[in-house]
């Protein structure tokens, strides 16, 4: 498939939701021509969302980052979260106990409720842990990765509790090549060893696209039809956008590098409507 530019597929929609990491934003800071081409969008009356599977920060502090970088046409309303998702899981379906969660504590914003009390897995006592009605995976930081995973483990042996993972994702962009392994990642190895199942939010599921239209999109008149996903992974962003019924577009600033895009589309068979360089183009 040939790369298209960016700005010139955006003026075919009424909307657009974009991924974060890889698309917006790689660990390090803002994508270069991330600023110009939000300003181009308002400009042209195209609105824009941010779909995310970081359930690292609340909202609010994710918002704050875009701002600290000068990004002030990112706000809250804007942006929708798949630990958005976990949380109204949580508030509807567990009512008692402690909630165990991996993840920072800036994280576990996501899984507080009244009545409710939350634990870091490293924090927890596995020989105390009776009263744990449910267990979270959030972020990637925030516990020992040999110490605390065997503690999950383990925990998920003794207690026949709901695992919701918060943020499916297996990799981040941290640079321009290289990538960071994701909680999805570490949650997809625990699922495995004890042999459970887990309950996903998030890309390539549906709940959270579902969410963005029903909750922030602002114009009635915006079908599918109108809208464009982008994102820079096949099996989260892209495959998630065409299960939905939406045009999607794989840009090469993130998870795929560029010279291995085709065989990657080619292997997996996850194509997107349009490929381009970066949004900057």
């Amino acid at each position: 498939m040939e790369l298209s530019r960016f700005k010139e597929i955006a003026l075919k929609y009424k909307v657009i939701f974009f991924d974060a990491y890889g698309v917006l934003k790689t660990y390090k800071g803002i994508l270069p021509g991330v600023k110009e081409m939000l300003v181009f969008l308002q400009e042209n009356n195209i609105d824009f969302y941010v779909l995310t599977n970081d359930a690292s920060r609340s909202p609010e502090l994710l918002v704050k980052g875009y701002h600290n970088a000068g990004i002030t046409e990112i706000t809250q309303h804007k942006v929708i979260s798949s630990g958005m998702l976990a949380r109204e899981y949580i508030q509807n379906k567990v009512e008692h106990g402690r909630i165990a969660y991996l993840g920072t504590e800036a994280s576990a914003h996501y899984i507080e409720k009244d009545g409710l009390q939350t634990v870091s897995i490293k924090d927890l006592d596995i020989e105390t842990c009776g009263d744990v009605t449910a267990l979270v995976f959030l972020d990637d930081e925030g516990y020992d990765w040999n110490v605390d995973l065997n503690k999950t483990l383990n925990l998920l042996r003794k207690r026949p509790i709901p695992v919701i993972v918060a943020n499916t994702d297996g990799t981040y962009p941290v640079a321009k090549k290289d990538v960071a392994i994701s909680v999805g990642a570490v949650a997809d190895m625990i699922e495995k060893l004890a042999r459970k199942t887990f309950i996903r939010f998030g890309k390539p599921d549906s709940q959270i696209f579902n969410y963005a239209m029903e909750n922030a999109v602002r114009d009635d008149s915006a079908t599918k039809n109108d809208i464009l996903m982008v994102g820079d992974s096949l099996v989260t962003d892209i495959i998630g956008g065409n299960k939905f019924g939406i045009d999607t577009c794989l840009v090469l600033s993130g998870n795929i590098l560029p010279e291995n895009y085709e065989l990657m589309i080619q292997s997996l068979g996850i194509i997107p409507d349009y490929i381009c360089e970066s949004v900057a183009t």
